[in-house]
């Protein structure tokens, strides 16, 4: 068992659904939503207990990210493919700088508080221990439809005494109604953060579509590896395939910053349940998020996202918050991202 242990965060992503704050030219995870700075440098100051940090990103964003986590080691994979084909890079590239390690992997758009360092201590030690490819499972706090859930095995303890739980079933975004039973039987949201040994992540993605890249990189040829794989989530492509995967509970608050409807849970409402980030005025408005980097106005208005950047606005309804994909969608395909 290795005491090593490295952070990776990956920050190639863009974050469509907080258009338009959001955009091809200015990725989320370089944008400060509340706090003093960057979600990338509030995740990067989080991975300090880890030996040593890499962000992960894509070759057009690392002088950007060297500004906002100068101290961190960056890699870039060949071309942006999920984030299955994104952790088998990163497995595989630190193996090669750092050697025998425990890898904590983490997404730089997360809004954490409380003991963040002793949960993934915990998860790095059980993954050492146990070879095992180690889940984060954040207890739910409502029936969120737009989470993953993981339904954990009987408890059980290392060795060394920590506590773990076998992962029984991994389970994609459901309906309300299954994600009212899935909190009601002790089901874990799939936070998206995970610690594994790089040579058991990179034996179970080599049984998974992702085998070509694996190869490929034993090869040191990592391009040709991404050329034959399609783009897959790391839950897709290996943790709902392998038998070997385990849960260790988070004992801190967090939130998925990954659409607009996400900032009034993490930000402080005024009497009328109106949240506001940057220059607003509300008025006659209730249990509203308005953005903006410079100035809007809203009146008679109720249960809406009014967010506007630069020269876009967008108007949504909470509870749509999500389809906010669907707007990016057609702006792609305009070439207006």
């Amino acid at each position: 068992m290795t005491d090593t242990v490295v952070a990776v965060v990956l920050a190639g992503g863009t974050g469509t659904r907080l258009y338009p704050a959001s955009r091809s030219d200015r990725p989320k995870q370089f944008l400060s939503f509340g706090s003093d700075q960057s979600l990338l440098a509030d995740t990067v100051d989080r991975a300090g207990f880890a030996d040593e940090v890499y962000v992960l990103t894509r070759p057009d964003l690392a002088d950007q990210v060297r500004e906002h986590a100068p101290n961190a080691g960056v890699l870039t994979e060949p071309e942006p493919k999920d984030t299955g084909p994104a952790l088998a890079y990163a497995a595989h590239r630190i193996r090669e700088q750092v050697g025998d390690c425990t890898l904590v992997c983490l997404p730089s758009d997360h809004h954490v508080e409380g003991d963040f360092a002793e949960t993934m201590t915990d998860a790095a030690a059980v993954a050492a221990e146990t070879d095992s490819l180690v889940t984060v499972g954040v207890e739910p706090t409502r029936p969120e439809t737009g989470y993953g859930y993981v339904k954990p095995g009987d408890e059980r303890e290392t060795d060394s005494g920590r506590t773990y739980y076998p992962v029984e079933k991994f389970t994609e975004k459901p309906d309300q109604g299954a994600a009212m039973r899935y909190r009601h039987h002790g089901y874990y949201w799939n936070a998206g953060m995970f610690a594994w040994t790089p040579d058991a992540f990179l034996r179970e993605a080599a049984e998974t579509d992702l085998a070509p890249l694996v190869e490929a990189m034993d090869d040191g040829d990592p391009e040709r590896g991404f050329d034959a794989v399609d783009p897959v989530s790391v839950d897709y492509a290996v943790m709902e395939a392998t038998e070997n995967a385990a849960l260790v509970p988070a004992t801190f608050e967090w939130d998925d910053l990954g659409a607009w409807d996400a900032i009034e849970r993490v930000l402080d409402a005024d009497a009328d349940g109106n949240v506001t980030l940057g220059d607003a005025l509300t008025i006659d408005a209730e249990n509203t998020v308005v953005a903006t980097d410079g100035h809007v106005s809203v009146v008679g208005v109720d249960d809406l996202v009014v967010a506007s950047y630069g020269d876009r606005t967008l108007v949504v309804p909470k509870r749509q918050a999500q389809r906010v994909r669907e707007v990016v969608s057609e702006l792609t395909d305009d070439d207006l991202f």
